[in-house]
């Protein structure tokens, strides 16, 4: 038996949907390929949270990594989801 979800094994993620952020993030942040775009879906331990969240890292040859965090599923994401988390990082 899984405590808390620890331990526990959830379903694979959709890949379309991580894709689709990628490109969304690409698009959206005028990134090109050198830019390193890292897209992981986690469940948010924290009461506050809708339960699912979406992690993204990019990461800009020669700059500090950054992290941008979307308070719902990969699935869920759209345009103005990812244009609101960079600018809030910008």
């Amino acid at each position: 038996m899984a405590l808390f979800g620890f331990g526990g094994r959830r379903a694979p993620v959709d890949q379309e949907a991580r894709e689709g952020v990628i490109a969304r993030v690409r698009r959206l942040g005028g990134f090109d390929a050198e830019v390193i775009v890292k897209v992981s879906e986690i469940v948010c331990a924290d009461p506050a949270c809708p339960g699912l969240e979406t992690v993204i890292l990019i990461m800009v040859p020669g700059d500090p990594t950054r992290a941008v965090k979307i308070a719902r599923a990969m699935a869920e994401i759209g345009d103005a989801d990812v244009a609101a988390a960079l600018d809030s990082t910008s």
